[in-house]
C-alpha cells in the first residue's frame, strides 16, 4: 500500500471523527459571530412590524386602501424566487460536504439568479409606485412600506455578495473551514429569506 493511499485513509478517518463529533456536541452551523450578526438583525426587524402593525391599528383604512395597490403577484413570486434559492444553497453547501465540485458551484450560481430575479422584480415595483406619484410622503403605510422593503432589499444585496463568496469557496479544496465559512453564509441567507417571509404577509397580504 502507498503512503498516499494511508495518508488519504487517514484524512477520511479523521472527517468521520469530526462528523460524529458534531453530531453528538449539536454542531452549530457557521461561526459565533454570524448568529449574533443574524439575532441582532431579526430583534431590530421585529421592533420594526411591532411599529408597523401600531400604526396600522391607528389608521386602519390608509393601511387597507394602500396595501389594495400593492401587486400581490410580484410579492408572490418574489416568495417563491427566495424559498428557491434558499433550497439551492442548501444542496450547494451538501453538495460541497460531498466533493461534488462540479455540482456546488452551478447550484449558488442559480441561488444567485433567484436573487437577481427578486432584484428586477422589486425595482419594477418601485417603478410602477414611482409612475403613479406614490411615495414615502404619500401616507405612513407606504412610508414603511418603502422602509422595511428597502431595508430588506439592502440586507438581500449584501447576500448576494455572500452568494459569490459561496461561488468561490466551492470551487476550491473541501475543508472543515471553508465548510463553516460557507455555513455562515447560508445562515446570512435563509436568515434574508425568513424576514421576507413576514414581511409579504406582513405587508401585502393580512388585513
Amino acid at each position: 500500500m502507498s503512503w498516499s493511499s494511508v495518508s488519504s485513509a487517514a484524512v477520511r478517518s479523521r472527517e468521520a471523527v469530526l462528523a460524529k463529533t458534531r453530531d453528538k456536541t449539536g454542531h452549530v452551523p457557521g461561526e459565533v459571530g454570524i448568529w449574533v450578526l443574524i439575532l441582532g438583525d431579526m430583534t431590530v426587524f421585529a421592533l420594526f412590524f411591532g411599529v408597523f402593525m401600531h400604526y396600522r391599528d391607528h389608521e386602519p383604512v390608509v393601511f387597507r386602501h394602500s396595501q389594495a395597490t400593492l401587486n400581490h403577484t410580484f410579492g408572490a413570486v418574489n416568495t417563491i424566487l427566495l424559498l428557491t434559492s434558499s433550497l439551492f444553497v442548501v444542496m450547494g453547501v451538501t453538495a460541497v460536504r460531498r466533493r461534488m465540485r462540479t455540482v456546488a458551484p452551478k447550484l449558488f450560481v442559480l441561488a444567485l439568479l433567484c436573487g437577481v430575479g427578486f432584484s428586477v422584480i422589486k425595482i419594477l415595483e418601485y417603478s410602477a409606485k414611482a409612475n403613479a406619484g406614490i411615495g414615502l410622503n404619500t401616507n405612513d403605510f407606504y412610508m414603511y412600506y418603502f422602509i422595511l422593503t428597502g431595508i430588506h432589499w439592502f440586507h438581500l444585496m449584501i447576500g448576494m455578495g455572500v452568494l459569490v463568496f459561496m461561488w468561490r469557496l466551492s470551487r476550491g479544496p473541501v475543508d472543515d473551514k471553508r465548510i463553516g465559512y460557507l455555513e455562515a453564509g447560508a445562515s446570512y441567507w435563509h436568515m434574508v429569506d425568513l424576514l421576507w417571509i413576514v414581511l409579504f404577509p406582513l405587508i401585502y397580504l393580512v388585513k
